[in-house]
């Protein structure tokens, strides 16, 4: 016993100070958590109550006993609807919608990926608790949805893949509305081509065969209508080619004419003016002798009218005179006739050789 207390005096100052360093480094630890990328956590104060969502990766401090912290998994995880049965909060039996119509059809495998959001944290761990217990309302909301939006659509809509598109994008944002108040995000609806009974399967595979034929005639039409196009094209640039010559050659041809029409004009006026100018002169000369003409009747009209002048001055025996002079070597047969018995006049003929 006394060499216990013995050692113990001895070797009390290391033994005290390995105590306080191992003390330390526990109260470190408990201060200390580690959050991994992928990892969201929760602080809260467990004297106030309050609660702050942590979203970094890294280490994030703690008081013991003051404060707690929950590490929640915030990275993409994935919801499944297969199979026949439910084998995890994760794994649920295949979805089967019943239509508008009342036909009912299924989906073989339905993906929902999903990621609790890290600012929302705080909002995960107060509505369902720690760890992984929002992942709980997957399950009902899920399936509740999308029978909901899927059943809106016919069996004949619903195996159009337009519509069936409208659906599953309607699907998600419900979803997402929903798991807001959870802190759930959904980032992608996965639904394969919806499954029916065999001769519905049938009659959907005619129908797309037909569908792919009636693509393939589209798709022909299109063609023609891209030849008669290319066709019209070809025809119009060489109308247009045709046009264009036609119209270079009346051009030239049209100006050909308005010169020759120029030269024609510039000739007829050159005749006109020379014409014109022999006219000028013709009537010059014209005027000149009738002035002449005239001037020489005038003389010869007085020379008359003073002869007759003369002539009628003269006694009646020297116009006798001039008479006879006038009638010599006329014989005059003075014949008396009578043209009824009692003549009132006598005619007679003067008859001439």
């Amino acid at each position: 016993m006394r060499k216990l207390v013995d050692w113990f005096v001895k070797s009390g100052p290391v033994l005290w100070g390995s105590l306080a360093a191992i003390v330390t480094a526990g109260m470190l630890t408990m201060s200390v958590v580690d959050i991994e990328p992928g990892m969201a956590a929760v602080r809260i104060n467990n004297f106030t109550g309050r609660a702050e969502a942590v979203t970094q990766p890294g280490w994030t401090t703690r008081i013991p006993y003051m404060h707690s912290v929950y590490l929640l998994d915030a990275s993409p995880q994935t919801f499944k609807m297969e199979g026949d049965t439910d084998s995890g909060p994760l794994h649920v039996r295949e979805l089967t919608v019943r239509a508008s119509d009342g036909s009912n059809f299924h989906f073989d495998d339905t993906t929902i990926i999903f990621q609790l959001k890290p600012e929302d944290a705080t909002i995960a761990v107060r509505d369902s608790g720690t760890g992984d217990r929002f992942q709980s309302w997957l399950k009902p909301y899920s399936r509740a949805i999308l029978r909901d939006e899927f059943g809106r659509e016919s069996t004949i809509a619903v195996s159009d893949p337009t519509t069936y598109a409208e659906a599953t994008n309607r699907a998600k944002d419900r979803l997402n509305e929903v798991f807001a108040n959870h802190g759930i995000v959904v980032t992608q609806l996965v639904t394969p081509r919806p499954k029916f009974n065999a001769a519905y399967e049938a009659a959907i595979e005619k129908r797309n065969a037909l569908g792919n034929q009636q693509q393939v005639i589209r798709s022909d039409l299109d063609r023609a209508g891209t030849e008669r196009e290319r066709r019209l094209a070809v025809v119009d640039q060489e109308q247009n080619n045709e046009i264009q010559q036609r119209r270079a050659s009346l051009e030239s041809d049209l100006a050909r004419a308005i010169s020759g029409q120029a030269q024609s004009r510039r000739e007829v006026d050159s005749f006109r003016i020379e014409k014109i100018a022999e006219g000028q002169a013709a009537l010059s000369a014209s005027t000149a002798k009738a002035e002449q003409l005239k001037g020489e009747l005038n003389a010869k009209y007085v020379a008359k009218k003073a002869e007759i002048d003369a002539f009628r001055n003269q006694p009646v025996q020297k116009v006798m005179q001039r008479l006879g002079e006038r009638l010599e070597g006329v014989t005059i047969h003075i014949d008396p006739y009578a043209d009824d018995a009692t003549p009132s006049r006598v005619r007679y003929e003067e008859s001439r050789p």
